[in-house]
């Protein structure tokens, strides 16, 4: 728009030679705060301080109101998942083993090629017990343990799953039957997940743009994409039982983990529609109802579940069968929603053919989130492999495990956080509102990252005393206390990372996020623990530093392309993206 600027940084209270657009509806009350936003920012008249306050404040109503109920839907799913893996565990140590390998193991193998599993003779050496690993409560994670088997130490693939709650000191095969998982989404779904994010880009810049109708076009599209992609997962499911046994489990663990596996496969097509409803809704600022939603549904669930596996006897099977049609129940009540409610009905219309159309550039813009979600996932359980390769891998599976947990809950907070900045930046490009969205950015992780901090100060003054929550043993406890400084580290980067990956996503960058994500993890954050963790000896501790190296480098990254970001290009890009897609693929959006 200037030719005099800094065509790779923008001021962001620079006047603005563009007047911002009007707002289409009295009624649309969030384009009027976008709007408004623009204007305080553009307007020099006012003093530096009060354009500043009260754009601050016009932002934080638009980013409470998205991040705060993203977070709680988030959490509540969660929380559904976790329930079905309860209710399995009370069934017994073979329905819980099961459950576990169901909802986590095959649904790790759904995005992993190739696992590694080896059996290696070696001489004897006393067989290390797994203490309250116990309290796993959240860490989901994939290790190798040494066990003993007939006088051979071998080595074997151990799925670590959430909430598990097992006894202090159970030996290694005591251990495997008797842990407790649950996963909330399950990894399976990070590909899929990936998959649908080009919904999340084009809805909140169509919606800015005001070509509502083309949000459910886009709805529709993604759809399409994430279904085909779920039937490619279904496989996966279906022959759980044989991949179950190559990885060395035995007949009747397979077999229990199989049958759990089968009633969560109309799980998968649920998801495949859940996230493109949800990023449909939260692109025009409507996430209250999906709390709603998700709310009523977990007391559906808990009925349910209690009637099906204890009065009804339908035991495993019928509890991941709950679990997917729980996950039903959500997708039709938002699905009725959008039907129904005055607030979409510019955005929904009905079932369209053209939804077919342009099938590969939204699979292109969404390969690339796919692989950048699933770079993330893996690095997580490539580190805790490292774990299990230390000289002790007990104990720092163990206090992995517990500060796993510890990131993960407090992870929930940035996913709202992640979702908000995906919504606002694409919001305010689409609307033609280069400052709005420059500030939006500033604003969002800001306020993620201040509300980290507070988390990560509770961690260490709480250090002494938080992990006996997930742990009786003495030796863990030290452990994750030792731990607990560097867990403060990485939980003040996690809560800037994960909102800079929504700006990301709202921007349309997933791509160069997907190669940041290759050199930041795998080229520096892997081989810097392994040489901390194993060469130098320092553990777990070591393998966490690594982590950091690897997070710490990709959020300087990501932080520096933002800020040099020329938010006014990336307007034009963004309304360059939608009127190819509108030209050639749709008809224009009649006024």
């Amino acid at each position: 728009m200037e030719a005099s600027k800094d065509e790779m940084s923008q001021p962001l209270l620079e006047a603005e030679t563009v007047p911002p657009l009007p707002p289409q509806s009295t009624e649309d009350k969030y384009y009027q705060y976008s709007a408004q936003l623009e204007s305080v920012l553009s307007d020099t008249d006012l003093p530096w301080a009060r354009r500043l306050s009260r754009a601050s404040w016009i932002e934080l109503k638009l980013l409470f109101r998205l991040a705060a109920p993203a977070a709680a839907v988030y959490l509540i799913n969660y929380v559904m998942s976790m329930f079905t893996q309860i209710f399995s565990g009370h069934l017994g140590n073979l329905e819980l083993a099961a459950a576990s390998l169901g909802n986590n193991g095959i649904q790790t193998f759904a995005y992993v090629d190739k696992i590694l599993y080896s059996e290696v003779q070696a001489e004897l050496k006393p067989l290390p017990t797994t203490s309250s690993i116990m309290a796993l409560a959240g860490a989901k994670v994939v290790a190798f343990l040494r066990f003993q088997e007939k006088g051979v130490r071998k080595w074997k693939m151990i799925i670590f799953c959430k909430s598990c709650h097992t006894q202090p000191s159970l030996s290694a095969g005591k251990f495997f039957s008797q842990r407790m998982g649950t996963e909330s989404h399950g990894e399976t779904h990070k590909f899929p997940l990936g998959m649908g994010s080009a919904v999340e880009t084009l809805c909140g810049q169509a919606y800015g743009a005001h070509k509502y109708e083309m949000l459910g076009i886009y709805l529709q599209r993604s759809t399409i994409l994430l279904t085909l992609t779920g039937i490619l997962v279904t496989f996966i499911y279906i022959f759980c039982k044989p991949i179950l046994i190559l990885l060395g489990e035995t007949e009747r663990i397979a077999s229990a983990a199989a049958l759990f596996t089968y009633g969560l496969i109309p799980q998968i097509f649920a998801y495949a529609l859940n996230f493109p409803i949800s990023k449909f809704l939260q692109s025009q600022s409507i996430v209250a109802p999906s709390a709603y939603i998700s709310t009523a549904t977990i007391g559906f669930h808990l009925l349910l579940s209690w009637l099906v596996i204890y009065k009804l006897g339908f035991g495993l099977l019928g509890a991941a069968l709950v679990l997917s049609l729980s996950w039903w129940v959500i997708v039709i009540g938002q699905f009725i929603y959008i039907v129904k409610s005055e607030r979409c009905k510019e955005t929904w219309t009905g079932f369209s053919m053209q939804a077919f159309h342009g099938l590969w550039g939204f699979f292109k813009l969404s390969a690339a989130s796919a692989v950048m979600l699933c770079l993330e996932a893996w690095y997580f359980q490539v580190l805790v492999l490292l774990a299990g390769l230390l000289p002790d891998p007990e104990i720092a599976l163990d206090s992995l495990a517990i500060c796993i947990q510890i990131l993960g809950w407090v992870f929930m907070i940035s996913v709202g956080f992640n979702a908000a900045a995906s919504v606002r930046v694409g919001n305010e490009l689409g609307a033609g509102h280069p400052k709005a969205a420059a500030f939006s950015v500033i604003m969002v992780t800001s306020m993620s990252a201040v509300i980290a901090l507070i988390c990560a100060i509770a961690v260490l003054a709480l250090r002494h005393v938080i992990s006996y929550v997930f742990t009786e043993g003495e030796v863990v406890a030290n452990a994750v206390s030792e731990m607990c400084p560097l867990l403060a580290v990485t939980l003040v980067l996690n809560g800037i990372q994960p909102v800079l990956s929504g700006v990301a996503v709202g921007c349309g960058w997933q791509a160069f996020v997907a190669y940041v994500n290759v050199g930041c993890y795998y080229v520096v954050g892997i081989p810097l623990g392994a040489l901390l963790g194993i060469h130098f000896n320092l553990g777990a501790k070591g393998i966490w530093s690594g982590m950091i190296g690897g997070t710490l480098m990709q959020t300087i990254i990501l932080l520096w392309v933002t800020y040099r970001t020329d938010w006014n290009k990336e307007v034009e890009t963004a309304l360059k993206r939608l009127n190819k897609w509108d030209d050639i693929k749709e008809p224009l959006l009649k006024d």
